[in-house]
């Protein structure tokens, strides 16, 4: 080690230089001051008798040597002894000291420079109180990766630049980290040569790697920040399997192999990371790092906005809160203008407007055309009509530079970049003086402001060139862009398509005409988004996320493109986010014509018990189609909770004369109103007739509501969905009610349900004649050994239920005999059978072959999952080639079957003139049974059309005879489903 002090002998100086009383008191502070740090506590007999040797001894023994000195540091200053501290600190010395002094210099230069990413508005060098209490509790005992996540430009890399510095001046981390490191991934991952993880952290403050030894000493108390990370550069390094992966420190490899395993803890396991990166890499990398936290930072407060706007007008402060109460009135740039890097651009750009003499309102319609006037009054002399052909070039080079970019993933550039983009050497002072760019660390590499700014340069691209005149064969075309963004593949895109969307406004053309002349290509853009989307919707395109286009339609602006985009989809899902995405939804949909089905999870968006006046306009606003579209066949809303506001909005809308809609769905949604509100929908909508409530949980005071509105005469709904509902056995007798007096339903499902001894009641409703419930599913209700005789005489007595799914239940010999008394009557009416995961044996398949030999109304029967092996097998093929069998499907997957059984199998495809589908999947068969399995199905009497089989669990030659069987036969189709 670097210091003597930091061993046991070290420690034991230290205790020597306390008094008698001083050591008594240590002694007593050790009853509570380990449990405060997470550690146990040394059993107090052999502490009280403990000399200062035995002491010393013992801590470093319990606690390591790290740990033991955290517990001296946190005592020294409760008995009064803080010079013993600092004195050890002071001591210590060494490479710490250096190491320290060296980030103290790098990033206070670094922030003088302006080379730590940090916008243009007022930045304290300091941490603020919100951002020390957000970062002090990161590394709670017992957590050790942590993902620090926001958007590009939130300030990730500045709040970690103020961590660096605040650790190195000791007023953050002081007991918990002997050592941080920062590493930026990207200028790392760019390292042509191999090196180890010991000269990255050694680099720049020591002229060889003689600290490494003193650092790697306590790897639980090195922390590493990880900033820029991102999932594209590291996917294949993070997916490589464990042993390819280095564990020695000192050893040179690939970057991107050191870096990944570091983060895969295959080196220095112990230590602690800090990984700083976008969302969208975020959600990719937590699975693969198995973090205990993320922690997103919120970026700018409304009062900082107000307060960066203020100072951009100077004296003329007010007009400063004029625009920023502008911007406050348009929740999409409210929400852009947390990001510091924006807030001083749309706060620069009104400035800019307004001293042209133009409206600040108009530049605040749309995102698109706030962000375009930045960059074009940039490039635009002030009181001049129209630009200097020299900065129209500067301008078509930068979109020519960003469009490069933003397709090889890059955000920073040099200066052979710029040049290939004809940016010679007298336009760089140009483009840094107008923030057009910004000077990276070293002053070799630039960047844009922000990446929404060359977001906005690339879509610009689209319009005074075609892809093939950039000269990087990586730039794709815009309908390549579209699919690209709208599909995910390029989720770290932010607002790329939007702005393309945004620029084919008319009056964002007429602005683009005034700069760019004759050159523009409006029609040619127009009519590949055209292209793309009808490409999609003809499914010759990938998909969509109909979100994103929503919020492309939403920039765009145009009534009559919006109404056709809109109609083009008439069925899709939205994932709710953000109290933005209710804007955008909103306007969308209520210039739609031709909607069909809607979904929608909410998330996080109606969190307190009542949301914000405008977020409930909005919601009214989509709910208004419920009312507003005769199209709309289903509307769906899931994972989520909605607020009493939120709740009743709907409702009202659901139970309003206008409303026609035949399917409601609302899975795994809370209410925080009183949901009587709710169920007395059904009683007042006539034309619902399918309700899916299945994961939402209902009370017994919610069924009995529910039950009471399916008792009445204006309900006409004919299939309930309640499965995993939370229901008890006591809530069946308002079921049993229900198909008493019910005509109309014919479909109910209570699957995942504890139902139990319930089910007698709802059996009791099921023996009358008046019941026509013709499907009924009890799936995992742990039906116990009373309730298979009732469900006997129900089955006995019912001549109107035909599909009946008794899965994930289990049946016993003898109950599975009791069940099969009445299922295998000539008079049984069941055509639909699932006994699937029902711990039948082979002694049961007796009892279903009886079923299949005596009813000749059964066509489907699902006994997937159950043991029943090649024996019970061949009793249902025997069953099966009974002239009274009628079976169309049969579900065998998973029965721990052999190709033992495939003769018997085959023999049933040859002779049975009903079987239509037959489904294997899951069970150890062989190539030898597959081939007498497919020789089977070139029999002329074979009329199968469905084969359930994996093809992937067989070898090459076995799948290859598997796809000739389906490519000789037109009408089979082969597949795991």
């Amino acid at each position: 080690m670097a210091s003597s002090f930091f061993s046991e002998f070290g420690l034991l100086w230290y205790l020597k230089e306390l008094s008698q009383k001083e050591f008594s008191s240590f002694k007593e502070k050790l009853k509570q001051e380990p449990l405060r740090l997470g550690l146990q506590q040394i059993p107090w007999a052999r502490v009280k008798k403990a000399t200062r040797e035995g002491l010393a001894a013992l801590l470093i023994l319990h606690y390591t040597e790290a740990r033991a000195w955290d517990v001296a540091f946190t005592i020294f200053p409760k008995i009064d002894r803080e010079d013993l501290c600092q004195k050890a600190r002071k001591e210590r010395g060494g490479h710490a000291k250096a190491y320290r002094a060296h980030v103290q210099e790098k990033f206070s230069h670094a922030w003088s420079r302006d080379t730590v990413p940090r916008g243009h508005g007022h930045v304290d060098r300091a941490l603020t109180q919100r951002e020390h209490r957000c970062l002090e509790h990161l590394f709670a005992p017992g957590r050790r990766t942590v993902i620090l996540t926001g958007a590009p430009g939130v300030g990730k890399t500045t709040v970690l630049a103020k961590l660096m510095v605040a650790w190195a001046e000791g007023t953050l981390y002081q007991r918990r980290f002997s050592y941080v490191f920062y590493l930026c991934c990207r200028e790392e991952a760019r390292r042509a040569a191999a090196t180890s993880l010991a000269a990255l952290v050694c680099g720049g403050w020591s002229d060889s790697l003689a600290p490494a030894a003193d650092i790697a000493s306590e790897p639980e108390r090195l922390l590493f920040i990880l900033d820029g990370l991102g999932f594209e550069e590291l996917a294949h390094d993070l997916d490589r399997p464990e042993s390819d992966l280095c564990s020695d420190w000192m050893e040179p490899r690939p970057v991107r192999l050191v870096l990944s395993s570091l983060l895969r803890r295959k080196l220095l396991p112990e230590a602690s990371l800090l990984v700083a990166t976008a969302p969208a890499s975020a959600r990719l990398l937590e699975p693969r790092l198995g973090c205990l936290e993320i922690q997103t930072l919120p970026g700018l407060t409304e009062d900082e906005m107000l307060l960066s706007f203020s100072r951009m007008f100077g004296r003329r402060r007010w007009m400063g809160v004029l625009t920023f109460h502008l911007v406050r009135a348009n929740r999409q740039l409210l929400s852009m203008c947390q990001i510091p890097a924006l807030c001083w651009a749309t706060g620069a750009c009104l400035k800019q407007e307004m001293e042209r003499g133009r409206d600040p309102a108009l530049a605040c319609r749309r995102a698109t055309s706030l962000y375009s006037s930045f960059v074009l009054n940039l490039f635009m002399p002030k009181g001049a009509p129209c630009p200097y052909e020299r900065s129209r070039a500067q301008l078509e080079g930068l979109c020519a530079l960003a469009a490069e970019g933003m397709w090889s993933g890059t955000s920073v550039f040099g200066e052979e970049d710029l040049r290939r983009h004809g940016l010679a050497g007298p336009d760089i002072p140009t483009l840094l003086d107008a923030k057009a760019l910004l000077r990276g660390p070293g002053g070799s590499s630039y960047s844009f402001l922000h990446l929404c700014i060359q977001e906005v340069c690339t879509a610009l691209f689209y319009f005074v060139k075609a892809h093939g005149d950039h000269p990087s064969p990586s730039v794709g075309r815009v309908g390549a862009m579209l699919a690209a963004h709208m599909s995910g593949t390029k989720a770290q895109w932010l607002f790329l398509p939007c702005f393309l969307f945004g620029l084919l406004n008319e009056k964002e053309q007429q602005k683009l005409g005034a700069f760019f002349g004759s050159r523009l290509r409006p029609g040619e853009v127009r009519r590949a988004v055209e292209r793309h989307l009808r490409g999609v919707r003809e499914g010759l395109r990938g998909w969509l996320d109909a979100l994103v286009l929503y919020y492309c339609l939403f920039e765009m602006e145009d009534e009559a493109f919006v109404r056709w985009a809109v109609d083009l989809f008439p069925e899709a899902f939205f994932l709710v986010t953000h109290p933005t995405d209710l804007v955008v939804l909103a306007y969308c949909l209520a210039r739609g014509s031709a909607l069909r089905k809607l979904g929608f999870s909410i998330q996080g968006v109606f969190v307190a018990t009542s949301g914000t006046d405008d977020q409930l306009l909005y919601w009214d606003s989509i709910c208004s189609v419920l009312t507003a579209k005769e199209s709309l066949e289903e509307f769906r809303v899931s994972d989520c909770h909605l607020s009493g506001p939120a709740l009743v909005t709907l409702i009202n809308h659901l139970r309003h004369p206008r409303c026609r809609l035949p399917v409601l769905m609302m899975n795994n949604v809370s209410f925080s109103a009183e949901s009587w509100c709710f169920f007395e929908v059904f009683s007042h909508s006539p034309g619902l007739k399918h309700l899916d409530l299945n994961g939402t949980s209902i009370s017994h005071d919610d069924c009995k509501l529910l039950c009471d509105a399916l008792n009445h005469p204006a309900c006409n709904i004919e299939k309930l969905l309640l499965a995993g509902c939370g229901l008890s056995p006591e809530d069946c007798e308002g079921f049993k009610e229900v198909l008493t007096r019910s005509t109309t339903l014919k479909i109910l499902d209570l699957s995942y349900n504890c139902l139990g001894h319930g089910l007698s009641l709802l059996c009791e409703a099921l023996r009358l004649p008046a019941c026509a419930l013709r499907g009924l599913g009890l799936v995992g209700c742990q039906l116990k050994e009373p309730c298979w005789e009732h469900l006997r005489d129900a089955i006995l007595g019912n001549r109107n239920l035909a599909h009946l799914d008794l899965s994930i239940n289990d049946l016993k010999d003898e109950d599975l005999n009791l069940l099969c008394e009445a299922l295998k009557q000539p008079s049984c009416s069941l055509t639909s059978l699932g006994l699937s995961n029902c711990s039948i044996t082979a002694n049961g398949c007796r009892d279903l072959a009886s079923i299949l030999s005596g009813n000749p109304n059964l066509r489907i029967l699902q006994i997937r999952c159950n043991n029943i092996e090649d024996d019970g097998a061949r009793l249902l093929c025997e069953a099966l080639l009974h002239s009274n069998c009628h079976l169309e499907r049969l579900g065998l997957g998973a029965c721990q079957l052999t190709s033992a059984c495939c003769e018997d199998l085959a023999s049933v495809l040859t002779s049975s003139r009903s079987l239509k589908e037959l489904h294997l999947a899951g069970n150890p068969l062989d190539r030898r049974g597959v081939q007498l399995l497919c020789a089977a199905l070139r029999h002329p009497g074979c009329g199968l059309q469905t084969l359930g089989l994996n093809k992937a669990e067989f070898d090459a030659e076995t799948q290859e005879l598997l796809a000739a069987e389906e490519e000789r036969n037109p009408c089979l189709t082969i597949t795991h489903q």
